[in-house]
């Protein structure tokens, strides 16, 4: 298998981490995120790992600050990149949430590179207060996947779609 990324994202909760989890059981993975450097800084100016709005408005505007002041995210999703590339990993998913840093993203990987929103249509979907969350489906991705199974479900029904997924993208590559 060629070397993929999956630029995946989803409003919180939607499970994202336990889908990268459950391919983990089938293919070498990397799984990084955008905000894992913001978390670091935001850890020393007093969050305490925390999941309340107040808290992910802080790290959205955080975050926001820090791409504009030195482009840190990038940075550091690049630098996870070229660790992907000289690993025997075979996918790369990348967590970032806003679309401008997608484009970003995507346009600095050589290797084949798909959009993933991970979303629960059952769901009743409330704003959190950041346009990091707020805006996660203003976005066109190249595949949706909708998480509604259970969690003893989820596991066949999402590799069905990630196998789907990556048969196409071989077809197009």
């Amino acid at each position: 298998m060629e070397k993929l990324v999956i630029i995946i994202n989803g409003r919180g909760g939607v499970g994202k981490d336990t889908l990268c989890s459950i391919t983990e059981k089938y293919y070498r993975i990397l799984n990084v995120s955008s905000i894992t450097p913001i978390k670091e800084i935001a850890f020393q100016c007093g969050w305490n790992g925390e999941k309340d709005d107040k808290a992910r408005k802080f790290l959205s505007d955080l975050k926001t600050i820090l791409v504009e002041f030195n482009n840190l995210p990038q940075k550091y999703l690049e630098k996870q990149y070229n660790e992907f590339l000289n690993s025997n990993n075979q996918i790369m998913f990348v967590q970032i949430r806003e679309g401008s840093e997608i484009i970003k993203f995507r346009n600095s990987v050589s290797t084949p590179c798909i959009t993933l929103l991970i979303k629960r249509s059952n769901e009743i979907i409330s704003q959190w207060g950041n346009t990091s969350d707020d805006e996660v489906e203003n976005f066109k991705y190249d595949y949706c996947y909708d998480n509604v199974k259970s969690l003893e479900n989820a596991e066949q029904d999402f590799m069905v779609f990630l196998d789907r997924v990556l048969s196409d993208r071989a077809l197009h590559i």
